[in-house]
């Protein structure tokens, strides 16, 4: 009985999904009052953005290049990169426990619909 819930609770996920996107879409793709599209509009918008970024980007790169020695001394790269292998490791375990309890509920569920079917 659960897992039937379950089941049209993700259908019924999967169409409000569907829905959303699809009138989003919509919007972007209608024509405006005056024939332009509004997705080209914040098309046009987001490629001045990306373009102001880039230039200063570029300022910050030319910044830390000049001030980079001594910012590189002061920092004592040896424990930064002990940090840096630290957080990793941290890092790699957590992945690797939050795959290993996916892998163990997966099993359940198949096991679950094995039973339910009769294989």
């Amino acid at each position: 009985m659960a897992t039937r819930r379950d089941e049209q609770f993700d259908l019924l996920t999967a169409t409000l999904l569907g829905v959303a996107l699809g009138a989003g879409v919509t919007l972007l793709l209608r024509q405006g009052p005056r024939g332009q599209r509004p997705g080209a509009t914040m098309l046009r918008v987001a490629g001045r953005g990306a373009k102001r970024a880039g230039v200063l980007g570029a300022e910050g790169a030319r910044w830390a290049a000049e001030r980079g020695g001594e910012l590189w001394d002061r920092a004592g790269m040896d424990e930064v990169g002990e940090r840096v292998r630290d957080y990793l490791d941290e890092a790699r375990e957590t992945i690797s426990d939050v795959v290993e309890e996916e892998l163990d509920d997966l099993r359940k569920a198949i096991r679950r619909q094995r039973k339910r079917l009769g294989v």
